[in-house]
């Protein structure tokens, strides 16, 4: 995305987040369709539910985009609440349950963390409201 290169720290996230992202884009096919179909759901559904939302991001993580990485974590709720859903209820699954808690722990914790850092390096910064609003009150007091 740019010249300036990441720090030690920006990488370590980085690499956590695609991580977790890699991970869930393997798991959740393989586990879903292959390992433990889910019956009475068509294959159809299974894809748009469970593995669409985790292309959405696809293009802005490989062009390496700070604010995806950020929007992505949206995303990756999801399957932190599915995964935390079926520890509750569906023991006969515990492997690939914790899999997916793990690959989508370490995406949440790498992509806020890189987007944070990486954002820094790059100057990127998200006005503060005060900032906002100390703006549009002077504008209004120019026009009186």
């Amino acid at each position: 995305m740019s010249q300036i290169p990441k720090q030690p720290t920006t990488k370590l996230f980085y690499k956590l987040a695609l991580f977790g992202y890699v991970g869930l884009l393997i798991l959740m096919p393989v586990w879903l369709f292959l390992i433990s179909p889910r019956e009475g759901h068509s294959i159809g559904f299974m894809f748009v539910v469970y593995i669409l939302p985790l292309l959405l991001p696809l293009r802005g993580i490989i062009k390496d985009k700070p604010y995806t990485f950020a929007w992505a974590n949206f995303i990756v709720l999801i399957y932190f609440i599915h995964g935390f859903t079926l520890l509750w209820i569906s023991s006969s699954e515990l492997v690939w349950v914790l899999l997916e808690l793990l690959f989508s722990t370490c995406m949440f914790i790498g992509c806020t963390y890189y987007a944070r850092h990486r954002g820094q390096e790059l100057g990127l910064k998200i006005r503060k409201l005060k900032e906002d609003l100390a703006d549009e009150k002077s504008a209004h007091e120019n026009e009186r």
